[in-house]
């Protein structure tokens, strides 16, 4: 098995624990504020973070490194979770799906203008079109119109791209572990501090469902997603193994299916079908590096 391969199937384990997270989301938001959900969950990751790095004996990071921290946190740690959590509010998690099934090319951009990955024109052209499925798809799906919800998907997007990148490109240096991990720790005292003021006395008597959903928040979809997500970004690469998520939205479809009670309608298989189809098309276009 080739680096690529070995690092698309390992980034695939950590899209399977994300494309968990919006209807999850969708069900604790029924219980917590959007907010505390998205500092409180980070708290969560940042405190099991903080018991890794400790069990780990990990060195203390370099001027450098805590700068690429920083990065990492506003990007996957603040701008997703925030931006993510409050559309969820009023927004279905399956629109959301798709809208952040654009993520790929986002994050193969930000990657060669960060990293100087330079892929093909082959390579450019399938990632177009399976961006522009979701887009499509996603029209369709609202009557052909972007909503303030579409909004804030995209701004969340973009953050989760740009702290991909940087953690995907950190964790070929160092352990993937410990770079989420360092991010999240950093962040701590924010979280911690913003939790304590969107907490309300009323949560904790929500039942068992919300408060699973919550811990699964902080415990997988923040925490230990990531150390399959960068390791397979930095044993694969950030353009090719970024492809891995056009599958995300699909997976995301049928969790909400199970979870929420959502149909998988003819068109939703259709356009799955499709977007793979691309992922397929993309492991074979050649990636150039300088």
């Amino acid at each position: 098995m080739n680096k690529e391969t070995k690092g698309m199937l390992i980034g695939f384990i950590g899209i399977l624990i994300f494309s968990l997270t919006l209807p999850v989301s969708k069900i604790a938001i029924l219980s917590f504020d959007p907010y505390f959900i998205a500092f409180g969950r980070a708290c969560l990751a940042g405190l099991a973070a903080l018991i890794y790095l400790i069990y780990k004996k990990a060195p203390f990071p370099s001027k450098t490194e805590l700068i690429k921290f920083v990065v990492i946190a506003l990007g996957v740690v603040f701008g997703f979770p925030i931006f993510t959590t409050v559309a969820m509010k009023e927004g279905s998690s399956s629109h959301g799906a798709v809208i952040l099934g654009m993520m790929p090319l986002a994050t193969t951009v930000i990657g060669v203008i960060r990293f100087k990955e330079r892929p093909s024109l082959g390579f450019w052209i399938v990632s177009l079109l399976g961006a522009a499925l979701v887009v499509i798809y996603a029209l369709l799906k609202s009557s052909g119109s972007f909503t303030y919800i579409d909004v804030l998907l995209v701004l969340g997007g973009i953050c989760a791209c740009v702290g991909y990148v940087e953690g995907g490109a950190l964790s070929r240096k160092m352990d993937p572990r410990a770079v989420i991990s360092w991010a999240l720790v950093i962040s701590l005292p924010i979280n911690v501090m913003m939790a304590l003021v969107s907490v309300k006395s009323d949560y904790w008597s929500a039942d068992i469902l919300a408060w699973t959903s919550f811990l699964y928040l902080g415990l997988f979809s923040m925490f230990l997603g990531f150390f399959f997500w960068y390791e397979g970004l930095a044993v694969g690469g950030i353009a090719r193994v970024s492809q891995v998520q056009l599958i995300q939205p699909f997976c995301t479809l049928v969790a909400a299916s199970i979870l929420l009670g959502d149909h998988i309608t003819f068109m939703n298989m259709v356009f799955a079908c499709l977007v793979v189809s691309t992922v397929i098309l993309s492991k074979k276009m050649l990636i150039k590096r300088r």
